[in-house]
């Protein structure tokens, strides 16, 4: 079994508000979207945004909790990068859950929740190289 990952589906409170931190925040643009969805063409994958009573419905899984012990992450090309897109996310209705600083394990990173409460780790690493996609390689 090939080791991939598809699609990335997020439930979603308020579908314009959340549109507005993907769309403007990242600069990410929709690929489809309609009443209950947004998709948004990643490298490699696909990410969704879909209401979260229609997501539900859709898993008939009506036990959903809000985010939690998960994050997604973004990586950038430069140290220099993350704190500024730390900071259109939340100009585009994010909020700065931990400022960005340097761990222990080397790197720059700093963490964004979207307004579903979603976490994203805006990251740079020195040791995981990125191609001009942007997809990063793990390495040490």
């Amino acid at each position: 079994m090939q080791q991939q990952i598809s699609v990335i589906t997020l439930g979603i409170d308020d579908r314009a508000r959340s549109r507005h931190f993907y769309s403007e925040g990242f600069g990410w643009t929709p690929i489809f979207e309609n009443d209950e969805i947004i998709f948004y063409q990643m490298n490699g994958l696909v990410l969704g945004t879909f209401d979260r009573s229609a997501l539900a419905k859709d898993m008939n899984r009506f036990d959903l909790v809000t985010p939690g012990a998960f994050s997604l992450a973004h990586n950038v090309a430069e140290k220099e990068d993350v704190e500024p897109l730390m900071a259109r996310l939340a100009q585009a209705g994010g909020r700065i859950i931990r400022p960005a600083d340097a761990p222990p394990h080397g790197g720059y990173r700093g963490y964004v929740a979207d307004p579903d409460d979603h976490a994203w780790e805006i990251a740079w690493n020195p040791t995981w190289p990125m191609d001009a996609e942007g997809r990063v390689r793990f390495g040490l």
